[in-house]
């Protein structure tokens, strides 16, 4: 006979259901450099340079904030050449950052 689920839990909680997960994401998007890098990625992937171009941010930043976003897994980077572009793993990544500006620019 197995056990039933401990009362104080909820049915549809477990442990490893992506909570976790999310809160890092969310942790990695919470600059709005990130953001505004992850919206200009949404676009194609870019080398550093191009986006401290339309970023207008000093390049040691930029790639002090791509080095986050790498560690959590937003992009990832191959290389040009003498240069690394960077690019979105995954296409979601861009909808939730699309969608958090939308809805901060609704208020």
């Amino acid at each position: 006979m197995p056990s039933p689920e401990p009362p104080d839990r909820h049915p549809h909680e477990h442990p490893n259901d992506g909570y976790e997960a999310a809160g890092e994401l969310l942790k990695a998007l919470s600059a709005p450099l990130r953001i505004r890098i992850v919206t200009e990625l949404a676009d194609g992937p870019r080398c550093v340079h191009e986006l401290v171009e339309t970023l207008g941010a000093p390049q040691p930043l930029v790639s002090q904030h791509l080095r986050v976003l790498r560690g959590a897994g937003v992009v990832r980077g191959s290389r040009r050449g003498r240069e690394i572009a960077y690019a979105l793993i995954d296409e979601h990544i861009a909808h939730i950052v699309a969608d958090a500006v939308s809805h901060a620019r609704e208020g």
